[in-house]
């Protein structure tokens, strides 16, 4: 895989995959974290949704600044190096059982992603920038993205195993010195990408950062607060106070890169409107994708059928809808009928452990079905759903790489933008999998099959690949030199929309009687985002052309 490639792509593999597999093991137990109401801090659904949204959405948001300061100060590698590094720390502190502390290490990921993940991505953008590899630029974009969820698969085990055998401290440790091998790693690679390292000098009409801050970041503060303050017809305008501190933060950062396309000279704004019309687009991308941990999640816990047999060591019940694993499984103390949930449970010691706000795993099994009073039950943990879309992603990569390397030696390999365009159509097509799963189910009366999440996921992994990657690959391919993190910290805004979106989403769930009715909305959405950027594409792959890049 690495012959034909530059000597700095496994370097810049293994650092993400190992950055990579800290994020996703701290984000896949962080809301379990907050829920737990003995090791963590006794928060509702709604409290640790609206936290965990906030959260994965500021993780996005900071890149906008990182490039810009990675661009014309730091540089890429320190600015890699600093972010790891308060990420690694990050992740370490979040175990401590104190809820400033939890804010303070949420604060050092949220501000060392900003550092680490726009210039990494542009870091490698730079090194496939010359002659004998430039035609490589996609393939490069599309095995470093394997490298992401080779982390990401991966993580959600030992994640599971750690805070069952030793607790959340572990777990958060564990991701934390996941961080800094991947420090470690790409330190070692220093010399394959230090040519590549190049600021960019302030030129006519570029703004100062102190500017930017005062016109961009202080307002966005601003904004946020009016936010969070402001009332509407439900005591919010959107979704939560959150929400609304977060949309109303990101409009003066809108204004910004639009007052950036403005202001850029007549050879720069094609591509530089083209680039942001594609943001526009993929926001709705991350909107039905980021469900994965949400609405997905919710799916896998209530919907799927879960329970597992011959299974020894430590195992999860189904019953406990918190997802709180015990030392062994857990006992049912008492079964009513169809419409009752379960409110009571006793872990092996006879502890009472007390489930609250969540429906029963065995609402939906028909009463013939329901377990004996005292039985064990045994099933797998819904949050481990978590890892099939990595696995997808690790399985179909060398597919799609081998496909457009094929496509290529015929002298048809389609345009980036293009490569955009169905990965929206083909995503909208995974949610159809999804009406499909809620039909077969008898929309939500009787448990379906985990194939159908595994079909699912398989298809949004085609689409994914179609378009996560490129979108990095085309921000490389048209942004001006001078402010190529500050674009590539444009894609990861659009991605922390399109994730405080997906929530917005997820929450409205059980106002749907009919699930069909919402995985409908989301096909619309999808589609609609796909069929605007296939009416685009002409002028697209025009700015393309006139660029000298495909």
């Amino acid at each position: 895989m690495w012959k034909k490639h530059p000597k700095a792509l496994p370097f810049l593999f293994f650092s993400e995959m190992w950055e990579r597999f800290g994020y996703y093991l701290m984000i896949g137990i962080f809301t379990l974290y907050l829920k737990d109401a003995a090791d963590g801090f006794n928060m509702d659904e709604k409290e640790s949704a609206s936290l965990y949204g906030t959260f994965i959405a500021l993780v996005f948001f900071t890149p906008f600044l990182g490039g810009l300061i990675a661009d014309r100060y730091l540089g890429y590698r320190r600015s890699i190096i600093l972010g790891g590094l308060l990420m690694g720390v990050g992740y370490c502190t979040m175990g401590i059982h104190s809820l400033t502390m939890l804010y303070i290490s949420m604060t050092l990921v949220i501000v060392g992603n900003g550092f680490f993940k726009p210039n990494i991505s542009t870091l490698l953008g730079n090194v496939y920038s010359t002659p004998e590899h430039i035609h490589q630029k996609d393939e490069g974009y599309n095995i470093f993205y394997m490298g992401i969820n080779v982390g990401a698969f991966i993580c959600n085990f030992f994640g599971a195993a750690l805070y069952t055998m030793i607790g959340w401290g572990a777990a958060f440790a564990a991701a934390g010195v996941g961080m800094f091998i991947g420090v470690i790693t790409f330190i070692v690679g220093t010399k394959h990408y230090k040519a590549y390292d190049v600021r960019k000098p302030l030129k006519p009409g570029d703004m100062p950062l102190w500017q930017i801050l005062a016109s961009v970041i202080l307002p966005s503060i601003i904004f946020g607060v009016i936010g969070w303050f402001i009332k509407g017809t439900e005591g919010y305008v959107f979704d939560s106070n959150s929400t609304d501190a977060f949309i109303f933060a990101c409009i003066p950062v809108c204004v910004f890169y639009t007052v950036l396309l403005l202001r850029s000279s007549k050879d720069e704004r094609p591509a530089m409107g083209a680039m942001l019309a594609i943001f526009a687009v993929v926001i709705l991308f991350w909107a039905i994708f980021k469900q994965n941990g949400s609405a997905l999640n919710t799916w896998a816990s209530r919907y799927t059928d879960r329970e597992v047999s011959g299974v020894t060591g430590n195992v999860l019940t189904a019953l406990k809808q918190t997802d709180k694993p015990a030392n062994t499984t857990y006992k049912l103390d008492s079964v009513t009928s169809l419409d009752h949930q379960f409110r009571k449970l006793r872990d092996a010691d006879g502890k009472e452990i007390r489930e609250i706000g969540y429906p029963s795993y065995f609402k939906n099994v028909a009463p013939e079905k329901l377990p004996a009073e005292g039985a064990v039950v045994k099933a797998w943990l819904p949050s481990l759903s978590q890892s099939i879309n990595p696995f997808w992603v690790i399985v179909l990569t060398p597919l799609v790489v081998a496909f457009f390397t094929w496509l290529r030696r015929k002298g048809k390999e389609p345009s980036t933008p293009t490569k955009i365009a169905f990965g929206l159509l083909i995503s909208a097509l995974s949610v159809l999998v999804m009406v499909a799963a809620v039909k077969a189910g008898h929309n939500g009366t009787e448990k379906v099959s985990v194939w159908w999440l595994v079909g699912s996921y398989g298809v949004v992994t085609i689409g994914e690949l179609f378009l996560s990657p490129m979108g990095l690959s085309l921000v490389s391919k048209l942004s001006p030199v001078r402010i190529t993190s500050l674009m590539m910290g444009g894609w990861f805004l659009s991605t922390s929309i399109g994730n405080k979106l997906s929530g917005i989403l997820a929450s409205k769930w059980d106002q749907y009687e009919d699930k069909t009715d919402y995985f409908w909305l989301n096909f619309i959405l999808l589609g609609g985002a796909a069929l605007f950027l296939f009416v685009l594409l002409k002028w697209l792959n025009r700015v393309m052309k006139e660029k000298g890049v495909n």
